[in-house]
């Protein structure tokens, strides 16, 4: 191969692998840990790299009542798995299964969004 047909190949690889080396861990969330929290969506923001739900959350314990950020898989990762813009919107109810922030503020790592029937369909 010549040296600078090379170059481009090696800068074009470059470029591609870059984007794996920027995602962060979600070592921030006790993942061995479940919370379900039941509520109102104000927001839902489908955007990459992760989705954010806003969910107000009305819980007989005070530390779990309030406004909470509730963070999703990527768009893509979604839609592969049948989720739409349109599948959550503001002022919908909503049931979730999470993973707490190791903090103890309002945010959850999504797990799982129990649907209508009761099943639990996958949100990460």
């Amino acid at each position: 191969m010549e040296p600078r047909a090379l170059c481009i190949f090696v800068v074009a690889l470059a470029a591609t692998a870059a984007p794996a080396l920027g995602h962060h861990s979600h070592a921030n969330y006790w993942e061995t840990e479940w919370v379900d929290l039941e509520g109102t969506v104000q927001a839902v923001h489908w955007v990459n790299p992760h989705t954010w739900i806003y969910l107000d959350v009305a819980h007989e314990e005070a530390a779990k009542s309030g406004a909470w950020a509730l963070e999703g898989a990527s768009v893509t990762t979604l839609r592969r798995d049948g989720w739409t813009a349109d599948s959550i919107k503001a002022g919908d109810s909503l049931t979730v299964r999470c993973h707490p922030l190791k903090d103890g503020s309002r945010g959850c790592l999504m797990g799982f969004v129990v649907m209508n029937d009761g099943s639990e369909k996958e949100f990460d």
